[in-house]
């Protein structure tokens, strides 16, 4: 890795080299926190986790071809190179930060409360038309896992598409410090983590934080039918170029066909002329992330046509939007997290179909004291779109169902088709009745916050 050779390392964490000084000129060859994941010359940096920690690997590491550890203990006379640092987390961030500035690449920052990651799948796609580009991948998007997409940079790499999710105040400015992007995209302001950041101002704020590590001649894009982001006035004095459905944004869609499941056709105005584009998966948000893609595009130089062709290559992901079809059921995977905002996002979508359909929906976490009615809602909503059968999975998910009830004696008082409702504690619960519940041939959406562990749900369905 360029300009990574241990005494750089050590300079650049604030950390005291121990070994051989012959070997303190020589660089690593990349950099691992995962004693299962490492190569020969790696630097391995010793994170205590939540169950393990990974001092107690340091011996195993080094014997694997490991060149050197970072330890905040003392090692003593040991026969390798290792790096004293007050705080590992905090120097795995402080050495990315300096492989960063190292390299001559451009980076893309990616927040919002809403569509991160299936944004920054859109711009990577875009721009992997034309430029050589790294993305995040899976949930590195935090003060561990960016620092990790960073040491994945090479010299051939043209361009970053770094996601940065987060959850409190200060979060941002640590993952920006490292990131230090060219282009900030902010995608919405929503009300996820609004437990810890009390309001959608607060939200604001927090997300803007990148805006203040970034490069001063760089561009900021945002969303601009969102009412937080359009009265956003950035404090570097940048303006911020506008997407959105409004035709006041610089870049907007017009011509709107939604196509259900099969994805949505627009036509996609810039400053500098009109273009028509195949989104190739379902849901309306999708418009907004193609129209990020294509601001970011032209940002960076490129045609309306590798435009067009970096929408119509997108890729779906395991969690997000992805749309799975097996002999019985066509599943909607969209069980990577879950806010209001992408539960009723998702609905849409699941609403499109043209069969039986059937959301399997679970608990939303951090979302403050109103917990209760924003779960309410999304019962109210599905039914209000119509969705033949309700499955809610959870405790808070009660409230879904409440919801539902509601909405569904509201409809019957008025003679219209109601949904069929059910509620499970758990997802054995649900299991061990889902063939009752399920037919062949049910479009199925599956959707919760993480930590409810849907992909299991997914995984089942399938088999």
């Amino acid at each position: 890795m360029k300009n990574m050779s241990l005494e750089k390392i050590a300079a650049a964490c604030g950390g005291t080299y121990h070994g051989d000084t012959v070997l303190s000129c020589r660089e690593v060859s990349g950099v691992a926190i995962d004693s299962r994941k490492i190569q020969k010359d790696n630097l391995f940096v010793a994170i205590k986790g939540a169950r393990v920690d990974g001092h107690s690997f340091i011996p195993q590491v080094m014997e694997n071809g490991a060149l050197c550890a970072v330890s905040e203990q003392d090692l003593g006379d040991v026969p390798y190179p290792y790096i004293r640092v007050g705080s590992c987390e905090r120097a795995l961030k402080d050495i990315a930060e300096h492989y960063r500035r190292s390299l001559d690449i451009k980076v893309v920052g990616i927040s919002g409360s809403v569509g991160k990651t299936s944004t920054k799948e859109m711009i990577a796609s875009v721009l992997g038309q034309k430029y050589h580009v790294l993305k995040t991948e899976g949930n590195f998007n935090n003060e561990i896992g960016l620092p990790l997409t960073v040491f994945r940079l090479r010299e051939e790499h043209e361009i970053a598409v770094l996601e940065m999710g987060i959850s409190d105040f200060g979060e941002m400015s640590r993952l920006a410090k490292v990131a230090r992007p060219d282009v900030c995209v902010i995608t919405n302001i929503g009300v996820a983590h609004i437990e810890s950041l009390g309001s959608r101002d607060g939200i604001l704020k927090a997300k803007a934080e990148m805006i203040g590590y970034m490069n001063p001649d760089g561009s900021i894009i945002l969303n601009g039918d969102d009412d937080k982001l359009r009265a956003y006035t950035p404090s570097n004095g940048l303006r911020p170029v506008y997407f959105g459905l409004d035709p006041s944004c610089p870049f907007h869609a017009e011509r709107i066909e939604n196509l259900g499941l099969a994805g949505t056709d627009a036509d996609f105005a810039t400053p500098s002329g009109v273009f028509h584009a195949h989104i190739p998966i379902p849901g309306g948000h999708m418009v907004y992330n193609a129209l990020a893609g294509v601001a970011v595009g032209i940002e960076f130089g490129m045609t309306p046509d590798e435009i067009r062709r970096g929408i119509e290559a997108l890729v779906p992901i395991a969690g997000r939007n992805h749309l799975i079809r097996t002999d019985r059921f066509c599943i909607l995977d969209d069980c990577y997290n879950a806010n209001p905002a992408s539960m009723q996002a998702s609905l849409d979508v699941l609403a499109k179909a043209d069969t039986r359909t059937v959301a399997v929906l679970g608990d939303m976490f951090e979302l403050g004291a109103e917990y209760k009615r924003m779960h309410y809602d999304i019962g109210t909503y599905a039914v209000k779109k119509g969705i033949d059968v309700l499955v809610c999975i959870g405790g808070i998910s009660a409230e879904i169902m409440r919801g539902a009830e509601a909405a569904n004696a509201a409809l019957s008082g008025k003679g219209s088709h109601a949904a069929a409702l059910f509620h499970y504690q758990t997802k054995d619960a649900f299991f061990a009745e889902m063939d009752q519940v399920l037919k062949t041939g049910d479009t199925i959406l599956v959707k919760a916050s993480h930590g409810m562990g849907f992909s299991e749900i997914v995984e089942e369905l399938q088999e």
